[in-house]
C-alpha cells in the first residue's frame, strides 16, 4: 500500500513554511524527520547556517552545526529520481558531516539550483507553501512549531 506524502507545517519567527515529505520515495530519511517533528524535536530550535544563494541549515539542537539527534542514518539518494534532485530553490535534504552515513537531524533547504549536491545528500521533500519565507530566513531565526499535518491515506 502507498501512503500519501504528508504535509509538515514549519513556523518560524519570519513566517509559515508547508513542506511536501516524501515518504514513498525516501523513507529511511523521511521516517527519520517525521519521527524526530513528532517528537518535538525541533520546536525551538534555530536555523544556524544561512549560504546566500546556496542554503538555510537547521535542526541542530546545539546551534553549533555539530549537534546530533542521538541517531545516525543511512544515506538514501536515488539519482534516476527526479523527484529527489537540488534543482531549484525549496528542496528540503539532510545534512551531514563528510562520512556519508551520518545524518541525524540537520536539515537544509537550498535557496537555488545545486546539482551539484545530487547523490551525495539525501533530498526527501519541497515545499508547498512559505518558498519566500525559507528566502527570508537568516542565521538565528527559530523554527518556533514544526509539526505533520495528517494526509487522508496513513
Amino acid at each position: 500500500m502507498t501512503t500519501t506524502d504528508p504535509l509538515v507545517v514549519m513556523e518560524t519567527t519570519k513566517g509559515t513554511i508547508k513542506v511536501r515529505i516524501y515518504v514513498n520515495d525516501a523513507p529511511i530519511t523521511s521516517t527519520n524527520y517525521l519521527d524526530l517533528v513528532q517528537r518535538g524535536f525541533y520546536n525551538g530550535l534555530t536555523f544556524h547556517r544561512y549560504e546566500p544563494g546556496f542554503c538555510i541549515q537547521g535542526g541542530d539542537p546545539t546551534g553549533t552545526g555539530s549537534g546530533g539527534s542521538g541517531k545516525t542514518i543511512k544515506l538514501e539518494v536515488d539519482k534516476s529520481n527526479p523527484k529527489l534532485r537540488h534543482d531549484k530553490a525549496g528542496v528540503l535534504a539532510m545534512a551531514r558531516s563528510n562520512n556519508p552515513d551520518s545524518a541525524s537531524c540537520q536539515f537544509y533547504f537550498t535557496l537555488g539550483a545545486a546539482d551539484f549536491l545530487d547523490g551525495n545528500y539525501a533530498v526527501f521533500g519541497r515545499v508547498e507553501e512559505g518558498l519566500d519565507v525559507v528566502q527570508a530566513l537568516r542565521a538565528g531565526d527559530k523554527m518556533t512549531k514544526v509539526s505533520v499535518l495528517e494526509t487522508a491515506a496513513r
